[in-house]
């Protein structure tokens, strides 16, 4: 349950950053909505979708590019591989493991 409500808090804080235009906090925010998201596919995909909207909003072509096919990756693999700890941004492999806070392997355990 814990983990749970960590993701709904991450993805409402997500949210919020996205209304305020504060597409740093927004970044913040949604890389670790994604991190708890990525063996759930819908939610998954909404962590990708919510920074595709702050790529636009910032007209990061490359970040808004980048994660078209991380939405459709996100649908179709996520239950049966993902990079563990992967901010999810456009800007690193979408392939690449990456290490976890003390934190977050709590929350993922």
């Amino acid at each position: 349950m814990r983990t749970e409500l960590q993701q709904a808090q991450a993805f409402a804080e997500g949210r919020r950053a996205l209304e305020r235009n504060d597409t740093d906090a927004a970044y913040a925010w949604l890389e670790r909505a994604h991190i708890l998201s990525q063996r759930m596919p819908l939610r998954h995909a909404g962590s990708h979708w919510l920074m595709l909207r702050a790529g636009w909003q910032e007209r990061d072509w490359r970040e808004v590019a980048g994660q078209l096919p991380r939405i459709l990756a996100a649908l179709l693999f996520s239950r049966l591989w993902v990079p563990l700890g992967n901010s999810g941004r456009a800007r690193v492999s979408a392939f690449q493991p990456m290490p976890l806070s003390e934190e977050l392997k709590r929350l993922l355990e």
